[in-house]
């Protein structure tokens, strides 16, 4: 006897996967373009609620400050590389039919003495004209862009953003801010680090400063020390020689209520080989907290590799084998200098500062990015 053929079996399916998004309206979408001393990164991203949704993306070594430090001057092989770079920023831009954008250059461009030349020519070549934004600016973007991951237990706040050719350091109090209020009062540091006038309570700018020594300069300047351990040693003495004039240096501070921020290629490499990630994974590193001792094992791990294993190591990856210990002597230094038992991991920076900068003085956000 055949099986009695069930109800509703010539039906079609009902299907499981979420419906194509709209494309977007163009009026909707922005760009933000972050031209450093090592990368060209860009997103294009469009307003959601509190946050945004990206829409496209562009990330490639581009090397710009290669040959900087000895010359003073932007090489013809570092300009050709950024150019083809830009091209294709240029090409995404266009077919997203993006109006709203800011491009920006930072330490690199700051020092060269032929920076305003290479910005002509990009202009010509690709159309689009970069902005050399001052030291402060650049701080202030990467502390907005990491406001999402403020606690609201946090009283003192320092945000570390370190790039390829600078390092930028912000220590914020927010003691006189109510707890709730707490990452809508970083957000709201677009505008400066002097607040206006507002009714709206807000965190205090302690100190700042913008070290001229990141991933790509601080390599560069120990690059003949041959051995790999004496070699790492001078970067992270040399880099904490250089925090003497930040005014909480020597402030004795309590480890309750202290929170760093860590945001580079840096610190999301050190904590994606934490997690053992062969592929890198944003949704894992991106807010994750990691111990001094975490940190601690995964640069002892580094050393024990020599640059022939962190070359071979897919948790560092091809473009950041060469630069990983300058940054991780960066980092150990910041940690020996302020003790935490914590350091959040953010997986953001000068592009999506760019853009809660752009969307916050558009009005296009709901009440803060939460």
């Amino acid at each position: 006897m055949a099986p009695k053929r069930p109800i509703g079996a010539g039906a079609f399916p009902i299907s499981v996967e979420p419906p194509a998004p709209p494309k977007p309206d163009p009026a909707s979408l922005y760009a933000a373009l972050d031209l450093g001393t090592n990368s060209c990164r860009m997103l294009i991203a469009q307003p959601k609620g509190s946050q945004f949704h990206v829409v496209d993306s562009f990330s490639k070594s581009v090397q710009l400050g290669s040959g900087l430090e000895a010359s003073g001057r932007l090489s013809r092989g570092s300009m050709a590389r950024t150019i083809q770079a830009l091209r294709i920023c240029k090409r995404k831009i266009d077919k997203h039919n993006v109006t709203r954008m800011r491009l920006v250059a930072t330490e690199a461009c700051r020092r060269a003495t032929n920076a305003a030349e290479f910005v002509n020519v990009v202009e010509r070549e690709t159309g689009l004209r970069l902005d050399i934004i001052e030291t402060e600016e650049e701080a202030r973007l990467a502390v907005i862009s990491c406001a999402p991951l403020v606690s609201t237990r946090t009283e003192q706040l320092l945000v570390v953003d370190i790039g390829g050719g600078s390092t930028e350091l912000v220590w914020i109090d927010l003691t006189r801010v109510p707890r709730v209020e707490r990452p809508k009062a970083i957000m709201r540091l677009h505008t400066g680090f002097t607040p206006a006038e507002s009714p709206f309570p807000h965190a205090k700018v302690v100190d700042w400063i913008s070290v001229p020594l990141g991933v790509a300069t601080l390599r560069d300047q120990f690059i003949d020390v041959e051995d790999d351990s004496a070699r790492f040693a001078l970067m992270s003495w040399y880099f904490e020689e250089n925090l003497a004039n930040f005014t909480p240096y020597d402030a004795e501070q309590t480890r309750d209520g202290f929170q760093i921020i860590g945001t580079s290629g840096t610190v999301t490499t050190v904590a994606a080989s934490h997690l053992g990630l062969r592929r890198y994974d944003r949704n894992k590193v991106d807010g994750l907290r990691m111990t001094s001792d975490q940190i601690d094992a995964v640069i002892r791990d580094y050393l024990h590799l020599g640059p022939a294993g962190r070359r071979a190591d897919p948790r560092i990856g091809r473009d950041r084998h060469t630069l990983i210990m300058s940054g991780a002597a960066i980092l150990q230094a910041l940690l020996r200098v302020w003790p935490t038992d914590r350091l959040s991991v953010a997986d953001r920076g000068l592009r999506e500062g760019l853009l809660y900068a752009q969307m916050s003085a558009d009005g296009v956000l709901e009440d803060g990015p939460f």
